[in-house]
């Protein structure tokens, strides 16, 4: 059996996919609080667009990391 090579080209692409889809999330999230008198939906949202906010961190760091590795191919 062959293993597959690790083809990480695209993975800035990918990343940045997933950072603007998080925004959204975030930002919808942010409608719906503004919106909602429940209280516990605005905690619920809250909390989650908290974790929302770690991972966007995380993912802007990994896309430097890849950006930088000329290793992967990205240009």
């Amino acid at each position: 059996m062959k293993n597959k090579q690790d083809d990480r080209r695209d993975n800035v692409d990918k990343i940045q996919y997933n950072i603007n889809k998080t925004i959204q999330n975030c930002e919808l999230a942010e409608e719906m609080i503004r919106k909602t008198d429940d209280e516990k939906m605005k905690k619920t949202l809250t909390e989650k667009n908290e974790r929302r906010e770690e991972a966007l961190n995380s993912m802007k760091r990994e896309i430097e990391d890849e950006a930088r590795d000329k290793k992967n191919g990205y240009k």
